[in-house]
C-alpha cells in the first residue's frame, strides 16, 4: 500500500500517522504515533504474534501488563510482550503515544480501519460507538487475522 509519509489517518475518534511502515523493515516492526481521546482505548487483550511498546509523548496513560498497572507520563515507556494480557487507559483528555509493534503485521489492521485525513487532524470525543456491523467486523478481523484475543 502506497502511503504518503506523515499522512494522518482518522482512527477511533483520534488520529495516527505511520512513522515507520513494516515494508520499510522487512516486517520487523511498525512505528505509529497515535493521538487518541480518553475513552478510545481497546479492552484488555493478548497479542499472540506481536510485542508492543508504548512511549508517551503527551498526556498521561496507565498501561497494565499482566495485571500490574504503571502510570506513564511524557517521556516514559513500557514494554508489553506477546502472549501476556495488557491494556491501557488514557488518564487525560487525550494522549499522544508512540506505539512500536514487532513484528509489524498488525499495522495493516490500523490501516484497514482508518481513513486518510485532509488538512489538520482533529480529536473527536468518541461518544458514538461504531455501527454494530463495523464493530463486529473490526473484532473479527483483529481476532481471526491478527490473532489478538480479548479478555
Amino acid at each position: 500500500m502506497d502511503l504518503q509519509k506523515d499522512q494522518f489517518r482518522s482512527y477511533q475518534g483520534g488520529y495516527f500517522r505511520t512513522l515507520i511502515a513494516p515494508d520499510q523493515t522487512g516486517n520487523a516492526l511498525a512505528l505509529l504515533e497515535l493521538t487518541l481521546p480518553q475513552g478510545a482505548e481497546p479492552p484488555a487483550h493478548i497479542h499472540n504474534n506481536e510485542d508492543e511498546s508504548f512511549y508517551v509523548v503527551e498526556g498521561q496513560v496507565s498501561v497494565s501488563v499482566a495485571g500490574s498497572a504503571t502510570v506513564l507520563n511524557p517521556g516514559e515507556a513500557l514494554f508489553a510482550p506477546r502472549n501476556v494480557p495488557h491494556s491501557f487507559r488514557i488518564l487525560t483528555e487525550k494522549a499522544t503515544i508512540i506505539n512500536l509493534i514487532t513484528p509489524g503485521t498488525l499495522w495493516n489492521y490500523f490501516i484497514e480501519f482508518s481513513s486518510p485525513i485532509e488538512g489538520i487532524p482533529q480529536i473527536a470525543i468518541p461518544s458514538i460507538a461504531p455501527p454494530e456491523d463495523i464493530l463486529k467486523q473490526m473484532i473479527n478481523v483483529i481476532t481471526d487475522r491478527y490473532k489478538v484475543s480479548f479478555i
